[in-house]
């Protein structure tokens, strides 16, 4: 009997789904970019981008440039039903949900540098879900940390037990082998030291005068030796140098080190008999100059600011009520960047809502990508960034970087879709493709890099040194292809994409041109990709309401009454491939 081999794993209705992406060229708007009138210091970036567009087909259009180099992901996904599931059952809301989100955060790890982290926030509503499908897309062993965020300063009083945080949930990329940090935890930056860290440290009197090496925290040297910890070879006596007395580790206690440790330690003058030198037990000395020049970030955060104070910084800009429900604020999004990124590196947040990510990420000297599909992207997003390029935004974390305005960034939308439908329902190419959107579009989808000659017009892309594409809306002639195939070479290959080609067919030009490759256009790409599908939207309530369904009248006949109940019986079908069935 065969077994299926079984892991464990989240289920959900429709998993199984995987959507078709077409991965579709950013075309840039020049006149919607933007640059600081002049350079404010040497380090100014100019080549961000804001990407207009659908999230899921941005972060596809992304992937063949930018796999393997992005530092850090942080999103904000929405999570909003509305009414949108008023008809159905709960299950299939969070199915959708988790659908949607699955897909994203697959493309997400293809971007991320092997030392790069994903963070995500997120509230109770789906946190735990999205931990457990996390770790099925980045590995268990990838997860680094679900971090409260403190997003609020008082619970809501509509409940009896009020939430006053979010999560912050965090997953790294890569972990080597059998070690106790991924990759990115390597990689991540210390807190700050604080004034209260600080103050551990101090000058303590001693007999023979205060430790030259300076400043100290005392550091127990014995461990409890209760629940099995107690270790016989660790229960020894040391002498007191001050008394010339043998001390012994306290009652239900033995010491952390091993004899030739303490010795060391007494040697090096680095225990604590105490301001007389008639201590019972020494303390270890830790000197502030030993210490590491940071802090281990802690995992509750409440210090990073609130919404409220976001909504503020909002206002301040726009003059008006936020826009937004629950902005994040600036200094939550710094200490993110601050712990998983140096200056620099990229960043890309595809749920950039209000724009904090980019705002913080080019005060911070960081380079940055973001992403968004509403209308906000120019009414709100564009203005901050150029409040921020021009030195005007002083709000945020501004004052902390002594932000002084400069750089840029590049404004791309999302390509419309390269194939439609003509009037008698035909794929044709997009009439809204020039030809040079073309050779771009075919590049990507045949896996070449679009990098077209100054001096050899057949050459559009590249995928190696030696092999090249071409595009042409021509229809070729079997003497135009021999011309072509002498220029190319024999020590050299060319996939040539045109409309048509005659006086020659497809097997025969393999044998008379080996270094030429011929596909026709549109027909090469058709079965590759949902064509035409422009919104996967995360947001539910934007999907349809489903229309109830009406009871038969009396007079309805046998089979519209078993179309009825066989239509109230089934599952929904909320992902557009059930087929229909007529009954005869």
């Amino acid at each position: 009997m065969a077994v299926n081999k079984q892991k464990l794993e989240l289920t959900w209705i429709g998993k199984e789904r995987r959507p078709k992406l077409e991965p579709r060229i950013l075309l840039e708007e020049p006149e919607r970019s933007y640059h600081a009138a002049q350079r404010v210091s040497e380090d100014d970036l100019f080549d961000n981008r804001l990407i207009f567009g659908d999230n899921l087909l941005a972060l596809k259009a992304l992937e063949q440039e930018f796999a393997g180099k992005v530092k850090c992901v942080f999103i904000d996904p929405p999570y909003n039903t509305g009414s949108a599931f008023a008809q159905y059952d709960d299950g299939l809301e969070h199915s959708i949900w988790l659908s949607l989100i699955r897909d994203r955060l697959e493309i997400i790890r293809n971007l991320l540098r092997d030392d790069g982290s994903l963070w995500i926030t997120i509230d109770d509503n789906e946190a735990h879900y999205l931990k457990v499908l996390g770790d099925e897309v980045f590995g268990r062993s990838c997860f680094v940390a679900d971090l409260s965020w403190q997003k609020r300063d008082g619970p809501p009083n509509d409940r009896k037990i009020g939430s006053i945080h979010d999560h912050v949930l965090v997953w790294a990329k890569t972990r080597s082998g059998n070690s106790k940090k991924t990759a990115a935890e390597e990689a991540f930056n210390l807190m700050p030291r604080t004034e209260k860290a600080d103050a551990q440290y101090q000058v303590f009197t001693e007999p023979s005068g205060p430790d030259h090496r300076g400043a100290f925290r005392k550091i127990d040297t014995t461990a409890n030796g209760k629940g099995g910890r107690y270790v016989e070879s660790l229960f020894y006596p040391i002498r007191n140098p001050y008394t010339g007395k043998d001390v012994w580790p306290r009652e239900g206690t033995c010491w952390r080190h091993r004899k030739e440790e303490m010795e060391r330690l007494q040697a090096d003058g680095r225990l604590f008999w105490g301001a007389k030198g008639t201590a019972s037990t020494p303390m270890r000395k830790l000197f502030k100059f030993e210490t590491k020049q940071g802090m281990t970030a802690p995992s509750i955060w409440s210090d990073c600011g609130l919404n409220q104070h976001a909504s503020a910084h909002m206002e301040g800009l726009f003059g008006e009520k936020a826009f937004f429900e629950t902005p994040k604020p600036e200094e939550l999004l710094y200490r993110v960047i601050h712990i998983a990124t140096n200056p620099g590196d990229l960043i890309l947040d595809s749920f950039a809502g209000s724009g904090t990510t980019g705002a913080v990420a080019h005060k911070m000297g960081r380079r940055w990508i973001m992403v968004e599909l509403g209308e906000h992207c120019h009414t709100h997003i564009i203005p901050r960034l150029k409040k921020v390029i021009n030195g005007e935004d002083q709000g945020g974390i501004s004052k902390a970087v002594n932000w002084r305005g400069g750089g840029g960034f590049r404004y791309y939308r999302v390509a419309p879709s390269l194939i439609v439908d003509d009037h008698w329902g035909n794929p044709v190419v997009n009439p809204a493709y020039n030809a040079t959107q073309l050779a771009e579009a075919l590049c990507k989808l045949e896996g070449f890099t679009y990098a077209p000659s100054e001096t050899l017009w057949w050459q559009h892309g590249h995928s190696s040194e030696r092999d090249f594409i071409c595009v042409t809306t021509q229809n070729l002639s079997a003497e135009q292809l021999e011309a072509l195939a002498e220029e190319v070479g024999v020590e050299r290959s060319l996939l040539v994409c045109c409309a048509a080609f005659h006086g020659v067919t497809a097997a025969a030009a393999v044998g008379r041109w080996p270094n030429l490759t011929l596909k026709k256009i549109p027909k090469m790409v058709l079965s590759r990709c949902e064509w035409g599908h422009d919104d996967y939207s995360l947001n539910v309530a934007n999907l349809p309401m489903a229309e109830p369904e009406l009871e038969p009248g009396p007079s309805a006949s046998k089979g519209v009454k078993r179309r009825a109940k066989r239509a109230a019986d089934a599952e929904p079908d909320l992902f557009g491939d059930a087929a229909a069935e007529d009954e005869a």
